[in-house]
């Protein structure tokens, strides 16, 4: 399944994900304030866990800094995310 950003359930998820965030990059140490560079990272891919594709504790707001800090390395920051989630 291709991801449509347009999907509503998407947009519902990234919302609710935004939203328990408090519209802050939750990534260690950052100290990003920009609302419009936030994305929704899924922390288990999209591609291996399309069960949690739309589940909100499967995501996690990031600056894009910091999403484009981890690409390639993801699989290393599950434990660490789902933590920071959890509380």
């Amino acid at each position: 399944m291709r991801r449509e950003y347009s999907d509503p359930a998407y947009r519902k998820f990234r919302i609710d994900v935004l939203k328990r965030d408090r519209f802050k990059c939750k990534m260690p140490g950052c100290k990003s304030n920009k609302k419009k560079d936030l994305q929704v990272h899924h922390i288990r891919t999209w591609a291996n866990a399309s069960a949690l594709r739309f589940e909100p504790s499967n995501g996690i707001t990031l600056c894009r800094d910091c999403h484009n800090s981890i690409r390639g390395k993801e699989h290393h920051y599950v434990q660490l995310f789902v933590e920071i989630i959890n509380g």
